[in-house]
């Protein structure tokens, strides 16, 4: 089972793909995705959009999940991550898979063992469950746990 997992941001979308095969966990891919920040609104929309389409039709994944948005101090950039993440559940959806969404307590949980989990924390335990990955970058690692964390959930998400 091939598995797609998103962090959705406006300027960088990042995504991770992983293999499932029984218990084993494998890397198959990961990236982001940016979009230029002197465009409108709608025209970055569309270049994420794009930019996840190329990425489901290359890799044809089984399954979806996508981190959950969380409120920011600043209202406009929690609209802004709001609107991100609904293209990346819509290039989910479209590609005919359920979509999966998972708080970012949840995620970090499911891959270090506690919600308080630092991004070097998360980076390293990719580095452990998915041996010789080269990450193009926090967003792509974000992804890749937002794709272990649906993995290891499946079970019971479904």
């Amino acid at each position: 089972m091939i598995i797609i997992g998103i962090d959705p941001g406006l300027t960088c979308t990042g995504w991770g793909i992983v293999a499932k095969s029984g218990s084993r966990l494998s890397h198959v891919a990961n990236g982001q995705i940016r979009t230029d920040a002197k465009a409108d609104m709608a025209q970055r929309l569309v270049e994420l959009d794009a930019g996840l389409a190329a990425v489901i039709a290359a890799h044809q994944p089984d399954a979806g999940a996508v981190e959950e948005v969380f409120v920011n101090v600043n209202p406009q950039s929690t609209l802004k991550l709001g609107q991100a993440r609904g293209v990346a559940m819509l290039a989910v959806a479209r590609a005919g898979l359920h979509v999966a969404e998972y708080p970012t307590k949840v995620i970090k949980k499911a891959l270090v063992g506690t919600g308080g989990a630092d991004k070097t924390q998360v980076q390293a335990m990719l580095k452990v469950l998915l041996p010789g990955v080269a990450l193009k970058g926090s967003d792509a690692a974000d992804a890749l746990a937002v794709a272990i964390c649906h993995a290891n959930m499946m079970g019971s998400h479904r």
